[in-house]
């Protein structure tokens, strides 16, 4: 029996295995549990679908008695961007990045026992580092070597700058996997060359090197970056189920395919006969899916009929939320405060036409309007109030 067998149906996330597909069935032949790292940069305090699959699969090796070693990076996180080029890896205090984390363990344990995993920080071995040792680090690669992966060589030949901090955030990635004698790590398709980096520098740490199992990068809603909070195209795990429902009906056609198998639990038979029908339902049917896996099979079905109602049938929700309101008001003002936006956002949105009460659009922003309680204010395509007086309204009279 393969690992593949053994993997069952989250076999179908897994794209590469390097050196070799044998290398880990060899693993499995030395009949001891396996130490799988895998390690995550604490950007955001919310854990997105694209996290979640390496959180599954962690959470599969340790069903089969395996240990999970997880490696919080409060030290890389750090690191951020150097070049400014990349807005998804900011540069994060230790306050925002210890934030973050508190998260991120309970959203974790969504997926996984994380309490019976061990679960390290790479400051423990990295912030005790020395001068002296970076330099033995560094001085295990070269130039050449580490022009090797794509990014770099790309911004290379572009005469783009390439800063030396950037190496260095490889060489400590790989450097967490001799610190914790990882047998498997795992990471996006995007990482492999920082995965392969821990092999290379277990290697020369005399230690058996790790195998590399990796999942393709799974884009966010836009279809055309990888999925991010910063970019405001996640979908995270902990995402309420209407909104999770809503942003997952926003995949490009094309990518739907993609989140059926990495985000959903939907059959491989079935997701073949839905993307041979009609692409509308079977993104639908996806979205379904992805809330039933996080919020059970009825939440899933709830949230796909209230979407019919609201989007197809242009009826309103069933639980419009309450806002006491003062009538009149001035409408920016309004839909300013009464769903939490900023007075640019609320703006921009009314001078779209995208702003409405009682089903009447509303265009000037300045516009002073007058309602009835239980009047309801509507802004984009999925916010709705019913406005209520205050309930001082009356007194003293």
């Amino acid at each position: 029996m393969s690992w593949r067998d053994e993997f069952g149906p989250l076999s179908r996330t897994i794209d590469t295995v390097f050196p070799a597909e044998q290398d880990l069935d060899a693993l499995f032949a030395l009949g001891r549990p396996l130490r799988v790292k895998y390690g995550l940069d604490i950007t955001s305090p919310e854990v997105t679908i694209g996290n979640e699959i390496g959180l599954r699969v962690m959470g599969r090796f340790q069903e089969m008695g395996h240990t999970p070693v997880v490696i919080l990076g409060d030290f890389t996180t750090r690191v951020g961007d150097p070049s400014g080029r990349d807005k998804t890896r900011p540069t994060l205090t230790a306050e925002q990045i210890r934030g973050n984390e508190a998260g991120w363990l309970d959203q974790m344990r969504m997926i996984f026992d994380v309490d019976s995993a061990e679960v390290h920080h790479n400051s423990e071995w990295l912030g005790a580092m020395t001068l002296d040792g970076v330099i033995a680090l560094a001085g295990q690669l070269t130039v050449a070597q580490m022009l090797e992966r794509d990014s770099f060589s790309k911004r290379f030949s572009e005469n783009s700058p390439i800063h030396l901090h950037e190496f260095l955030y490889c060489l400590l990635q790989g450097h967490d996997s001799v610190a914790v004698r990882a047998d498997i790590e795992l990471g996006g398709n995007d990482q492999l060359f920082n995965l392969n980096m821990g092999r290379t520098l277990q290697k020369n740490a005399g230690q058996r090197t790790q195998v590399c199992v990796t999942w393709p990068l799974l884009e966010g809603v836009d279809g055309s970056k990888k999925m991010s909070k910063s970019l405001g195209n996640a979908i995270g795990i902990a995402t309420k189920p209407r909104d999770m429902f809503g942003l997952a009906t926003r995949v490009p056609d094309e990518l739907v395919q993609k989140y059926f198998e990495l985000a959903t639990d939907v059959p491989d038979d079935e997701i073949a006969e839905l993307l041979a029908g009609n692409i509308w339902e079977a993104k639908k049917r996806m979205a379904t899916a992805l809330v039933a896996r996080h919020y059970g099979d009825e939440i899933g079905t709830r949230e796909r009929d209230e979407f019919e109602r609201v989007f197809r049938k242009k009826e309103l929700p069933e639980d419009i939320p309450e806002f006491a309101a003062e009538s009149p008001s001035v409408v920016q003002a309004l839909v300013r405060d009464v769903f939490g936006f900023t007075g640019g956002e609320a703006r921009r949105l009314i001078q779209q036409g995208a702003v409405s009460l009682d089903g009447e659009r509303i265009d000037d922003p300045k516009a002073s309007v007058s309602f009835e309680p239980g009047a309801v204010l509507k802004a984009g395509k999925r916010k709705y109030a019913s406005l209520v007086r205050p309930s001082n309204d009356g007194e003293g009279e």
